[in-house]
């Protein structure tokens, strides 16, 4: 736990222990309505703290299919709000969301991911290391049957799951150079072949 959750924590009971003090007081006579008062609030808080955890999960998923087919080999993909690209495409058949990431050379699978799209995780050889913000960790390299972005599907595309922890997979410049044309302007990426 880091100091910033530590303090929040903190925060948080000493803001419950003045909520529960004040219902008290106010509400010494009458134990069972005020019980039932604390528990409406204690839903309600609950309710707030399960929403802001959530919150980051709810707002990718509803960015996920915000991609914009123009026509034949044409997409365009809003830039979001978090400053990121994210792009959904089928791997054999299972849809998978991705980050658009320029800075890595591969398509990068999480585990979790790669199991979706019909790779079996364990049975990899993880011969591969490659550097990343969380230092160095170990990569397999794999070759995915079927890609699918808008009409354009690629076969036995290159790419490689990390042995490390991701938050998601990433779409990187391995899979994007083969569009032909990569723009980024004006708050959009446009991918066309």
């Amino acid at each position: 736990m880091t100091s910033d959750n530590t303090a929040s924590l903190i925060y948080l009971v000493l803001l419950a222990c003045a909520v529960g003090g004040w219902f008290f007081t106010q509400n010494r006579d009458g134990i069972g309505k005020m019980m039932q008062q604390a528990m409406i609030w204690g839903f309600l808080f609950l309710g707030v703290i399960a929403g802001y955890g959530l919150w980051n999960d709810v707002q990718r998923q509803a960015t996920n299919d915000q991609m914009l087919q123009l026509g034949n080999g044409q997409i365009i993909v809003p830039r979001q709000a978090d400053g990121h690209y994210y792009l959904t495409l089928e791997l054999n058949g299972t849809r998978i969301p991705f980050v658009v990431d320029t800075g890595a050379t591969d398509m990068v699978l999480t585990r979790a991911d790669a199991a979706r799209a019909g790779l079996e995780p364990d049975t990899l050889n993880f011969i591969g290391r490659a550097n990343t913000a969380n230092g160095v960790v170990q990569t397999a390299p794999v070759r995915i049957g079927t890609v699918r972005l808008g009409d354009v599907t690629d076969t036995d595309v290159r790419a490689s799951v990390n042995g490390g922890e991701m938050g998601g997979s990433l779409l990187g410049m391995g899979y994007l150079e083969k569009w032909g044309k990569i723009e980024i302007s004006g708050g959009e990426l446009r991918l066309t072949r």
